[in-house]
């Protein structure tokens, strides 16, 4: 069974600055458990997610941003939802976690109370450098069969625009899965109808080879403004990954100790795509491969981040957006790790 899961989807962000986004997240929360089908309880239970992560942002960092955004794993939907902040970092997290422990003179029930109502549940932090929080929800009790890779990915348009230019989007089968970064020239508009143009290339060609996927997103981008693109698949048997780009879009796979970038051709995906040539690294179970637009800024090294690489690809996708957006553009990253034993 094929999973397929895109930016084609609706993210949602919320700066969390007063109650009254708390809110507003939540109401969003609600209208996106009715329309994934979500049953009462189930819907209950994201809403008191999204309120004690909004709830925690003010109490202990003054502000942070919520983001909600549809899960999928073999067939069975879900919603993400991060919160993260700058604020004064966590000392012990596994003490926080532990009901009874506050830092803010409550009851010290709001961690404790994210991990249990969550179906899966991650978090990092340190001291003087903020504090990230990973929560999913599946839309039934009864966990889904898992495909064989982690995918945490986020999508920020520039300011004052609606819609986001920028594109990403995994399809996963039992021999590999397929990943598309996407930039749409520009942004606004224009540049989020050839970002979309190219997910939908996926969605028709979801186990496609690199080259054949850049060759069938070149001709349905002719009438848009055209897109920075790469395209990438993860072979599970020969623990390969193997990746063609065309245009400025970072494309890195870590392993251990070992950080390799692979290159893009010069070019427009739509208009002018000379040459495409697909490049090869190893990518056995527990590698992440890391996709992103030049909205986010290529200094950025994990190793800043104690124990980072080993949390949830939602959370490393959380922190490069948070330290690493240039904000002068619409923002994408997208991290994907191969689960052990796949």
């Amino acid at each position: 069974m094929e999973t397929l899961i895109s930016s084609l989807s609706t993210q949602h962000a919320f700066p969390i600055v007063h109650a009254s986004d708390i809110s507003a997240a939540r109401r969003a929360g609600q209208k996106m458990a009715l329309e994934l089908g979500f049953n009462e309880t189930r819907a209950g239970q994201l809403a008191l997610i999204v309120t004690e992560a909004g709830t925690n942002l003010l109490k202990h960092a003054g502000e942070g941003v919520l983001y909600l955004s549809p899960a999928q794993s073999a067939g069975v939907t879900g919603v993400d939802v991060l919160a993260v902040d700058n604020g004064p970092g966590i000392d012990d997290v596994d003490a926080c976690l532990r009901d009874g422990m506050s830092t803010a003179g409550t009851s010290g029930t709001g961690l404790g109370a994210l991990r249990r109502l969550s179906d899966e549940f991650d978090v990092w932090s340190e001291p003087g450098d903020g504090a990230l929080f990973f929560m999913r929800l599946w839309r039934d009790e009864a966990a889904p069969g898992l495909c064989g890779v982690e995918v945490g990915a986020l999508t920020v348009p520039l300011a004052g625009e609606e819609e986001c230019g920028d594109g990403w989007g995994v399809a996963c089968d039992a021999k590999g899965a397929s990943l598309l970064a996407v930039d749409g020239l520009g942004h606004g508009p224009l540049a989020a109808a050839a970002a979309q143009a190219a997910l939908r290339e996926l969605q028709r060609l979801p186990g496609a080879e690199p080259t054949a996927l850049v060759n069938a997103a070149h001709d349905a981008l002719r009438g848009t403004r055209g897109a920075a693109l790469a395209a990438a698949r993860i072979d599970f048997e020969n623990d390969v990954v193997r990746l063609a780009g065309i245009g400025n879009i970072g494309a890195y796979v870590i392993d251990g100790d070992s950080r390799r970038a692979l290159v893009s051709h010069n070019g427009i995906v739509g208009h002018n795509m000379r040459r495409v040539q697909e490049f090869s690294a190893p990518c056995p179970p527990g590698a992440l491969c890391i996709l992103h637009s030049d909205g986010i800024q290529t200094q950025w090294d994990l190793d800043r981040y104690p124990g980072l690489m080993a949390r949830s690809p939602a959370l490393v996708a959380a922190m490069l957006m948070r330290d690493f957006i240039r904000r002068r553009d619409d923002a994408m990253v997208m991290v994907v790790r191969r689960r052990s034993g796949r």
